[in-house]
């Protein structure tokens, strides 16, 4: 079995409000933007669609972008457009703030895409994510 995809845990005492802002700072260091800030909130999300979801339910979904990387990547590539949308997942259980951030392994992106240059690119980035958000843990 191929492990296509690996799963990033992260865990802060910080409330999920003060991570994503911390987020929001520590991506801008390495040109990092939240792209959704705005619709990042699902029980406000759930909510404008006619959908109640539990009292406290607070999951954020939030989409990570590199707007110079992206425009120039889909220029060069359309088809590297489905693996481009990355989203760090915020929620509290536990009494703690938990985060996720799912990560495609080159071989797959290249698989898919069939497009090593890109594999090696979106490598790059994913490590630029992990770092914010480990730095705002």
């Amino acid at each position: 079995m191929n492990n296509w995809a690996t799963l990033y845990r992260g865990e802060s005492s910080k409330p999920v409000w003060q991570f994503v802002a911390d987020l929001k700072e520590a991506g801008l260091r390495y040109g990092l933007l939240i792209h959704n800030e705005d619709h990042m909130e699902m029980a406000h999300t759930f909510g404008s669609h006619g959908v109640q979801v539990a009292e406290g339910f607070d999951l954020h979904m939030i989409q990570i972008c590199k707007p110079e990387k992206a425009a120039g990547s889909l220029q060069k590539n359309p088809e590297r457009a489905a693996l481009m949308p990355k989203f760090v997942t915020v929620f509290t259980a536990n009494g703690s703030t938990q985060v996720r951030f799912l990560r495609y392994t080159s071989e797959m992106i290249d698989t898919l895409v069939n497009d090593a240059e890109f594999a090696v690119s979106v490598g790059a980035t994913y490590d630029e994510i992990e770092q914010a958000i480990t730095e705002s843990l």
